[in-house]
């Protein structure tokens, strides 16, 4: 099956080239409303987030990783929050976490058995985890989304490369429905 998705997908963009229907999608590189999305990369958000935010290509960064989180202080995801506030004058972030997220209650040790299912040698595991590196914790979810949010938003307010006039906000969004509800206020 994974061929075939390759296949198809080249040969979509091969007529979506030879039709210039990328034309209907120009814009400027810089947000237009200067604002960066953190977003989980649920599929069920790829067209939803935008549609129920009126968004449209060009207006906005959009970043999106597994749960909305900040893993880590100078990871790629803080870089391209940094980037996008120096380069495209960003002021706005905003963390979009979702009700039932896969990172949810993950457990690291699942994944890691999963990876072994799949070939991937133990001993490389254990490599790993004796040179520094806690894959378990690594892979491991969190407990609530709400505190994932509020962990994120933190993370990006008090990094010391954000400016105090870059407004952080953090939110939840229904799956299902595209309702948001704020989870932090980033004027306040």
């Amino acid at each position: 099956m994974g061929r075939k998705t390759i296949e198809d997908i080249l040969s979509f963009n091969k007529d979506f080239v030879e039709g210039e229907k990328y034309k209907d999608f120009s814009t400027s590189k810089k947000p237009a409303k200067k604002t960066v999305i953190l977003s989980c990369m649920d599929t069920r958000l790829t067209e939803l987030l935008p549609q129920a935010m009126n968004l449209k290509n060009g207006d906005i960064k959009l970043i999106k990783n597994a749960g909305a989180t900040i893993m880590h202080p100078f990871g790629s995801v803080m870089r391209s929050i940094v980037v996008a506030v120096y380069e495209f004058k960003a002021d706005n972030i905003i963390v979009i976490g979702h009700h039932g997220c896969g990172m949810s209650n993950l457990d690291g040790e699942g994944i890691i058995s999963k990876m072994v299912d799949r070939n991937v040698n133990g001993e490389t595991i254990d490599i790993l985890e004796n040179s520094g590196i806690n894959i378990r914790k690594w892979l491991k979810g969190f407990d609530s989304e709400i505190e994932a949010i509020k962990e994120s938003v933190s993370s990006i307010k008090n990094h010391p490369l954000i400016p105090e006039d870059v407004n952080v906000h953090g939110m939840i969004m229904d799956p299902e429905t595209g309702k948001l509800d704020v989870v932090v206020d980033g004027f306040k």
